[in-house]
């Protein structure tokens, strides 16, 4: 029963996709990645709506005090095991909105994060690349 469940999770990883807040660049590219320009749904890539049925967690964007318990939330609400991909500069480290009075910095503060994929913005080919090593990381064990 567990080689099954293994099997399904590396050949059909569910993404659930959150914007912290922030310029929005990011939140246009990794969309473009879901889109059907790159059909990642032929590798079993899904984006799904409720963090009940997702197993990867792609975050963008600076976490702020408001935003950071909502984030948490949701994390905990995704079934185990999960995964967290921080995608930009902004969910990595806080990016240009380091020092701001009101953000924390990245998702790392709040969650813990499996993935960080860097760039302003980051680029649609390097978030399925990190979603590609992330299931190889999977295969591996």
């Amino acid at each position: 029963m567990v080689s099954i469940l293994a099997w399904s999770r590396i050949r059909s990883p569910w993404i659930l996709y959150m914007c912290t807040g922030a310029c929005n660049a990011c939140d246009i590219e990794v969309l473009a990645a879901l889109a059907p320009k790159y059909d990642v749904e032929r590798f079993g890539i899904l984006l799904k709506g409720s963090p009940r049925h997702a197993d990867v967690l792609v975050v963008t964007g600076a976490v702020s005090r408001q935003v950071a318990p909502r984030l948490k939330r949701i994390y905990e609400q995704m079934p185990d095991p999960k995964f967290v991909i921080a995608a930009g500069t902004c969910a990595t480290s806080g990016g240009v909105y380091w020092g701001c009075y009101n953000v924390l910095g990245g998702i790392d503060k709040v969650i813990p994060v499996t993935m960080y994929v860097p760039g302003c913005p980051v680029r649609p080919e390097a978030v399925i690349d990190a979603v590609a090593k992330l299931i190889a990381k999977l295969k591996s064990g």
